[in-house]
């Protein structure tokens, strides 16, 4: 299961995020709290993962800190509510809010998310209301990691990678074209010499 990614942030819309690691890029769906502090594509970032595996998809959730998935984990638990109202809860409250309104009963800060109706709302206050004590109320945003540039020879070890190719296999030709090459080689030249000297490998 993914647990986290750590890569840079190749696309922004609603309800989602491109994450691109290494050449890959994953579809991630958050909360309107995590995207709107991930910045602008194409910056690094790191984001938490839940992994929901289901069987036409599999599902990857982000967030921008354990509370905001400790709260997803906790809320998915509660008959009704998916992955897509969980995040529309963490959407309309942050961790604080919820607890406060879990506590007095709240039903009415509970429909605000788009999903949740006063049925739903009745259920999330009685089936969590003796579970909230040890969760987390705050969140420290998302975290960015510097990512140093990557180099032609990193983007063909990563093209060859998608393609198919085992790593260490694909390492060592990248490695062997690029001293061929030198220092100037270019990303098209060494994958498509990468490509050539595989295949002529392959075919013995």
């Amino acid at each position: 299961m993914i647990a986290q990614l750590t890569g840079r942030v190749d696309a922004l819309s609603d309800g989602t995020c491109v994450i691109d690691v290494g050449g890959v890029g994953y579809l991630v769906q958050a909360s309107s709290r995590t995207l709107s502090a991930l910045p602008q594509p194409p910056a690094p970032a790191k984001l938490l993962i839940e992994t929901h595996v289901r069987e036409d998809a599999i599902v990857l959730y982000g967030f921008a800190d354990a509370a905001e998935r400790d709260w997803f984990r906790l809320l998915t638990t509660v008959q009704g509510v998916g992955g897509k109202v969980a995040l529309a809860i963490l959407s309309a409250m942050s961790p604080r809010d919820l607890i406060g309104a879990i506590a007095s009963g709240d039903k009415a800060s509970l429909t605000r998310a788009q999903g949740v109706g006063p049925r739903l709302a009745v259920r999330l206050l009685t089936e969590l209301k003796d579970k909230t004590g040890a969760m987390p109320t705050s969140a420290a945003g998302v975290s960015y990691t510097p990512i140093a540039a990557a180099t032609p020879a990193d983007d063909a070890l990563s093209a060859l990678v998608n393609l198919g190719y085992r790593r260490p296999e694909a390492q060592q030709t990248v490695a062997r074209v690029l001293e061929r090459l030198g220092d100037g080689a270019t990303l098209d030249g060494l994958i498509r010499d990468s490509l050539k000297e595989l295949a002529q490998r392959a075919a013995g």
